[in-house]
């Protein structure tokens, strides 16, 4: 049952990026992410819940965006 609440998820070493030409215009491209149900953050990016990886400022600029 919990198999097919999972979505994959991808992390640094599984994508790679290569430059060229797009017809996507860059402000039309949506980069928030559905963390949760009812939390969606405006950024693609999210930072380990350690205190050694991701301090108080940290985290607070990354809720702020």
């Amino acid at each position: 049952m919990l198999e097919k609440q999972l979505r994959m998820g991808l992390t640094f070493d599984d994508v790679v990026l290569v430059p060229r030409h797009s017809n996507i215009i860059p402000s039309e491209v949506d980069p928030s992410t559905q963390l949760t149900r009812n939390i969606r953050i405006n950024i693609p990016i999210l930072s380990a819940a350690m205190d050694t990886v991701t301090e108080g400022r940290l985290a607070i600029a990354i809720a702020r965006e």
